[in-house]
């Protein structure tokens, strides 16, 4: 009987040691693209980013007031995404340069050219670059200069990188 319970014990204690290094293994592979609303408001996000199949661009989430919201999960496929966001309680916008398609209702676009055309709208998003790190975090704030709007966001070249 006390052989069993050593048995047992020593079962336990390995399959808990398993699972721990499969939970670090898990968190050391985790990588993703996320938002975080640090404003006052509820923000509305679309994404753009280029894959091996071409131009994406994506949206909407609703992000809360002082919350983090994952984008894209695993590991990053680009360098450079691109952002745009709403302020949905005080209005104003985190936009860009980088002109790509969207449009009022929750969407997937493939290809950001002729958006008109196609019957979408044109935004401008602007660039995230994450130095080909495997996640990254964006971070949106209100200026104070401003009143509490959202503040500016960098300045990009005209469209996305190619």
């Amino acid at each position: 009987m006390i052989k069993l319970r050593f048995s047992l014990s020593a079962v336990l204690t390995v399959t808990l040691a398993a699972m721990l290094v499969a939970a670090t293994r898990v968190d050391a592979a985790h990588a993703d693209f996320r938002l975080c609303n640090n404003t006052g408001s509820r923000v509305g996000v679309a994404i753009g980013y280029k894959d091996q199949e071409g131009w994406t661009t994506e949206g909407w989430w609703t992000i809360p007031s002082r919350s983090c919201e994952t984008l894209v999960r695993g590991s990053l496929v680009a360098r450079f995404y691109y952002v745009y966001a709403i302020d949905y309680d005080r209005g104003g916008e985190w936009a860009g340069q980088a002109f790509m398609c969207s449009r009022d209702k929750e969407f997937t676009i493939r290809g950001i050219e002729n958006c008109l055309a196609r019957g979408y709208d044109r935004t401008g998003y602007f660039e995230v670059d994450t130095g080909e790190q495997r996640s990254w975090t964006v971070q949106l704030t209100e200026s104070a200069e401003q009143g509490g709007a959202p503040a500016p966001a960098p300045r990009t070249n005209e469209g996305p990188r190619r």
